[in-house]
């Protein structure tokens, strides 16, 4: 499993499995499918509404705990530090699991640094193992420091080869924060899957023009959570370690950036 090191010391996968929009039953499944086929990241949030299913698709999996990377994320309403002690706890009973490996506050809320003092405190009590933050721009990144003091773990931020946010993994990676990327295929949208460059790219490579678009992020040091339902896509998507593109290549795929969110973030 290919890793990075995160300024706590330990090691997070840099390709993980996303659950955003997955539900129920199709949820538990995914997961456990995902898990069997070697993915060790697992990422959910408060906000997708399927931590119950998430928690079952790794028990379904049988991977040890100790071997599985559990992110998941608070939001609104719970943000505040009462709210966020109540779901760090909720989260542990939906994930059936007794400690998240990753915990992200999902946007950048007026009260995130009390959001964090709470999340500190469970980290003391051996609840949370890393701290981070989600959709913080540079600049609100830079300010959350000051206020509570803390260089995070991780910023979650959207990346893709239609927006790489070069210029946030880069502050990111100044301050000792790892940049991982959300929606790296961009939902699909600009018809990413089809795209000739990319599939021109990736044919010289024997890969998928999406094989591509998350080899470009993983060059440029940024972790990936890809997701799908089906489990050819998943192997597909882990299997992007044995090829690298050339400095041409990069430079190419580069001008496909259009400098700005497809999703009305960081307006």
């Amino acid at each position: 499993m290919h890793t990075v090191t995160l300024n706590t010391g330990r090691a997070m996968p840099l390709v993980g499995f996303g659950t955003w929009a997955l539900r129920d039953e199709a949820c538990a499944e995914a997961v456990a499918a995902a898990l069997r086929c070697g993915y060790r990241l697992i990422d959910t949030a408060q906000m997708y509404r399927n931590e119950d299913a998430v928690g079952e698709g790794l028990r379904r999996a049988g991977v040890p705990r100790e071997q599985i990377f559990l992110t998941t994320k608070v939001c609104s309403p719970a943000d505040s530090y009462e709210g966020t002690r109540q779901q760090i706890d909720a989260a542990l009973r939906h994930l059936g699991t007794d400690y998240i490996d990753l915990f992200l506050i999902h946007e950048p809320y007026r009260d995130a640094p009390a959001m964090y003092r709470a999340m500190q405190e469970a980290r003391a009590e051996g609840k949370l193992r890393a701290l981070g933050i989600s959709n913080f721009s540079a600049r609100e990144m830079e300010a959350f420091l000051r206020e509570t003091g803390e260089v995070p773990a991780v910023n979650q931020a959207e990346a893709h080869v239609f927006y790489p946010h070069l210029d946030l993994a880069a502050a990111c990676a100044e301050r000792g924060v790892v940049m991982q990327a959300w929606s790296p295929f961009a939902e699909g949208r600009r018809h990413l899957f089809t795209n000739e460059l990319l599939s021109a790219i990736g044919r010289a490579h024997g890969k998928t023009a999406a094989q591509t678009a998350l080899r470009f992020l993983l060059q440029h040091g940024i972790p990936v959570i890809p997701k799908t339902a089906k489990p050819a896509r998943m192997k597909e998507n882990l299997d992007v370690f044995d090829f690298v593109l050339s400095a041409e290549e990069m430079a190419a795929i580069g001008k496909l950036d259009g400098g700005r969110s497809l999703f009305g973030w960081y307006e």
